[in-house]
């Protein structure tokens, strides 16, 4: 929370919202049309991919590890926010 560490923190907090109302029916739509795989340009400007596998979806980050969705459809008043089990991570 130092100001010398406010762009990186902004980096990793807009990493993870893409722009949108991307509700699990268009997600899991989007996977189906692209055999299973999307990638999506979060608001920082970096790519996260969206894997579906083994019957749940995954994220992997730039750096390629993976977080499961465990959540889906949390709507809120300026978007829909999908819970994932650990923090994808910008390059």
């Amino acid at each position: 929370m130092k100001p010398e560490n406010k762009k990186a923190l902004t980096n990793i907090l807009t990493y993870h919202v893409v722009a949108g109302k991307l509700d699990a029916e268009a997600v899991v739509a989007a996977l189906d049309k692209n055999k299973g795989m999307v990638t999506l340009e979060a608001l920082n400007g970096q790519k996260l991919t969206v894997k579906q596998k083994d019957g749940k979806i995954w994220l992997k980050d730039q750096n390629g590890n993976y977080s499961e969705i465990i959540m889906t459809d949390v709507m809120g008043s300026n978007g829909v926010i999908h819970v994932i089990n650990s923090v994808v991570m910008p390059k």
